[in-house]
């Protein structure tokens, strides 16, 4: 018996000791539920996180019809994996091909629109950014909204892009989303957005067929991300034909083009330069 009130930490260690005690005497499973607050962590003391071995977490939105299974912890094997699951008449199903779930119902030739290949713990998934650009009157406040990426990253390549480019978002109000809930925190989406925000801006759509991943530094520089290769041989089995990249990120794949970018201003100039 521990005293104390319900919930301590003492007794939420004293709980989940107990559990696992007759987890490794039983031979079996056992599978903890609880909640996450509003920002994402796990509710209470954080004492039970390190004591089970693996931690997972179930994300979607309540207006989609998919859920991802995502591993924030696991003692035995890789973490940032995920599963995806769809919400039918009969409960979850699984989803062989999220890459094609993520992609559904896009249109072809719309400004603002730019293929990212991201990755998942080892895991490719191809996912739509889409940006819109709406100017203002001038004397208004410009108004910065992301659904899906990092508002801080946004922010920074607006600077660059402006710094760099000698492009002008200062009086229009940039709106960022990931198609279809999803969240990306890999930083090789990088050239993704700066594609898409372009093309918002000059309202031209990007080159069909194409996937766009690489870092941008600062000084506007596009930079190599790892595992270049398997993003294009996840873009090439949707029949995705050309890849933008840094210019020294290498891995060519059969039936894929390369087009190697090494500052944003190319690829200002390429958008720019379509039609």
């Amino acid at each position: 018996m521990i005293e104390g009130a319900p919930g301590t930490v003492s007794q939420v260690r004293a709980s989940a000791f107990e559990l696992i005690r007759f987890a490794k005497e039983a031979g079996s499973a056992v599978v903890l539920v609880g909640h996450v607050t509003k920002d994402g962590s796990i509710a209470g003391p954080r004492v039970l996180e390190h004591m089970v071995d693996v931690v997972m977490s179930f994300e979607g939105e309540r207006s989609h019809q998919y859920r991802i299974l995502r591993s924030i912890k696991n003692r035995f094997g890789p973490v940032d994996e995920i599963g995806v699951f769809a919400m039918a008449g009969a409960g979850l199903e699984e989803v062989g091909n999220p890459s094609a779930l993520f992609l559904s119902g896009r249109e072809d030739a719309v400004p603002g629109s730019a293929v990212f290949p991201a990755m998942e713990g080892t895991r490719p998934v191809l996912v739509e950014i889409q940006a819109l650009i709406v100017r203002l009157q001038s004397g208004a406040t410009p108004r910065r909204a992301v659904v899906g990426w990092d508002s801080g990253r946004l922010a920074m390549l607006l600077a660059v892009l402006e710094a760099r480019c000698g492009l002008n978002f200062s009086s229009a109000e940039v709106y960022l989303n990931v198609a279809g809930g999803y969240r990306l925190s890999d930083p090789a989406a990088d050239l993704a957005v700066a594609a898409a925000l372009v093309s918002a801006l000059s309202d031209k759509p990007l080159p069909a067929g194409h996937v766009w991943f690489g870092e941008v530094s600062l000084a506007g520089e596009v930079r190599p991300v790892a595992h270049a290769g398997i993003r294009q041989r996840e873009a090439a089995k949707l029949g995705f034909k050309a890849a933008v990249m840094a210019s020294d990120s290498g891995q060519s794949v059969p039936d894929m083009r390369q087009h190697a970018v090494s500052h944003l201003r190319q690829i200002v100039d390429r958008v720019l330069g379509e039609g």
